[in-house]
């Protein structure tokens, strides 16, 4: 089991530059389900080098989610994250999944990204696993199906809800509203309650809402690998 995971590579958002990056429990926790699963994990970013990680997401030691505290004290991972190889010079096809974690950063640099557009559609036409978590799904909408129609028309998706947006108030920061594009582009849209866990799978596509939903997605990954 191959996983290819990548992430943002923007530390700024919108006019104002904002700081942000990945969200770190969006990274840590998939990683070590995977791992943890016997996978191998391979951990790209859209350009390359340190992964920008948005420093809400990190306190203190002891008060973060497992998976960030585990982070913390692996200096192994830590430079894994620091010198990631940029996701194009990556020959994709033997990976059996590939996972985009999500913070504010891939509202920069997943939309409009054609190589990884291109790459979604590689994966989701031969059958492979596409899978994403709370703003990692941008990284779905540029890509199209094979006649040209978005790919996530018609297909259930989950990912950071407007309501999630409003309620951390970038609202009007982000360039748009995740769940307004993902509809707008056709897409069956399904959430939980804010902030709680809540993932779904419509066949090789498996999405989660928010930082809370992605130990759930990485079950799913891992329950279709296994399948």
């Amino acid at each position: 089991m191959k996983i290819l995971m990548i992430a943002t590579s923007a530390d700024r958002l919108g006019q104002a530059g904002r700081a942000t990056g990945v969200w770190l429990e969006e990274l840590t926790t998939p990683f070590y389900a995977f791992q943890d699963a016997g996978a191998e994990v391979t951990l790209a970013s859209i350009a390359g080098g340190t992964v920008p990680i948005d420093t809400r997401s990190v306190k203190e030691a002891g008060q973060n989610e497992a998976s960030v505290d585990r982070y913390l004290a692996d200096p192994a991972f830590r430079q894994t994250v620091a010198s990631t190889p940029k996701f194009t010079t990556i020959d994709a096809d033997g990976f059996d999944a590939v996972f985009l974690p999500g913070g504010h950063g891939t509202m920069t640099d997943y939309p409009e990204n054609h190589a990884l557009a291109h790459l979604i559609e590689q994966f989701d036409r031969s059958g492979r696993i596409v899978s994403a978590v709370c703003h990692g799904p941008a990284g779905l909408l540029t890509a199209r199906k094979p006649d040209g129609t978005p790919f996530v028309a018609g297909r259930r998706v989950s990912a950071f809800a407007d309501s999630e947006e409003r309620a951390v108030g970038l609202e009007d920061t982000v360039p748009f509203l995740l769940e307004d594009r993902l509809r707008s582009l056709g897409a069956v849209y399904e959430q939980g309650p804010d902030f709680a866990s809540f993932a779904i799978s419509d066949g090789n596509l498996l999405t989660g809402q928010n930082p809370a939903s992605a130990a759930r997605v990485a079950v799913l990954v891992m329950e279709r690998l296994k399948a």
